[in-house]
């Protein structure tokens, strides 16, 4: 005699309804929301190493704890830089193998923007935040590029940050000839050389946010490890093609001791500016700015036979002299050479 199972009995005596099929939601089905999470228990910190996926971040006021930290899924392809101040939550603790989400990204004061060359349309941001741009520079071995320093000066002034030059090697050539280059913009030079005393650095740069470029060889390792003696950045020789070899390969946030942070950057091989307009430039120059309302619609401010009626040649004095040089640095702009 065949068993039938009581479930099936119990089926019999009625009629299917819809109520006898569970049915699995698909994947998708739940309406999607534009509202995000507050996450008003965020902990302000400012991210100071970038690597793989995977953000350094230390919380503000302690800089000696550092912990790893993701992009929380809600930022979606949000770029985050060195600089960048940020809201964390999860595990603080900075122990090994925690991890905390980043969940906000504040606005940027300044921005260190570069493009690859200067017929690449995507930005590439170096540093957000930093008040200052030290551009160290050898003043030999290898020779110096001023091309490479008008183009850090056009990012500098067009990114809000302050520019300094650092020279190093000064005991193999005369500092005076190079600086010279740039007297009438008012960037201040400092010599910054391994034997170099590094007071007057230190004057401008404890208890702030100072971003340091330069070529590969040039010094800014060394001298990054002098700021920072625990930093033990690589440093190197300068090897025969002239542009040395890169030496640092993450841009990284450094505490410094009396306060403030450097952030050594990757030594670069070009400057590329296709994402910088010659009036970002000039709005840094407050009465070049103010003189340049009188130039014709559509003015380059590159002078005669370009521009035959630029303001910059009204000028007289001192403002006649910035604004010569900043027509040197708007022809490097203008240039398309990333050097």
């Amino acid at each position: 005699m065949a068993v039938v199972p009581v479930g099936e009995v119990l089926l019999r005596r009625r009629e299917y309804d819809e109520s006898d099929v569970r049915v699995r939601p698909g994947r998708g089905s739940r309406p999607r929301t534009k509202d995000r999470p507050a996450h008003r228990d965020a902990v302000e910190g400012m991210v100071v190493s970038v690597d793989r996926g995977r953000w350094g971040v230390v919380l503000e006021g302690d800089p000696d704890r550092r912990m790893t930290a993701m992009r929380a899924r809600e930022l979606g392809r949000t770029p985050i830089v060195v600089g960048d101040r940020v809201g964390v939550v999860g595990d603080l603790s900075g122990r090994p193998d925690t991890l905390a989400r980043i969940v906000r990204v504040e606005d940027r004061s300044t921005v260190l923007r570069r493009t690859a060359d200067d017929t690449d349309p995507f930005e590439r941001v170096v540093v957000a935040n930093a008040e200052q741009l030290l551009i160290v520079v050898a003043l030999a071995d290898p020779p110096p590029r001023t091309g490479l320093v008008e183009r850090a000066l056009v990012a500098a002034y067009a990114g809000g940050l302050e520019p300094m030059l650092g020279l190093t090697k000064s005991d193999l050539a005369d500092p005076e000839e190079f600086a010279a280059h740039f007297a009438d913009l008012d960037v201040p030079v400092l010599l910054v050389g391994q034997g170099d005393d590094l007071t007057a650095l230190h004057e401008r740069i404890d208890g702030r946010l100072t971003a340091l470029i330069g070529h590969s060889g040039v010094g800014k390792s060394t001298l990054v490890n002098r700021l920072v003696p625990d930093a033990d950045r690589a440093t190197g020789e300068v090897s025969g093609v002239g542009k040395g070899r890169h030496t640092s390969t993450q841009s990284v946030a450094l505490p410094l001791p009396e306060g403030g942070w450097v952030v050594d950057t990757p030594g670069i091989r070009s400057f590329g500016l296709a994402h910088i307009e010659p009036d970002d430039v000039v709005a840094a120059f407050a009465d070049l700015a103010e003189a340049v309302e009188d130039c014709p619609r559509g003015c380059t401010h590159l002078g005669p036979p370009a521009d035959p009626e630029c303001a910059f040649d009204a000028l007289e004095g001192k403002s006649h002299r910035r604004a010569m040089a900043v027509r040197d640095l708007l022809a490097a702009l203008a240039s398309n050479d990333p050097w």
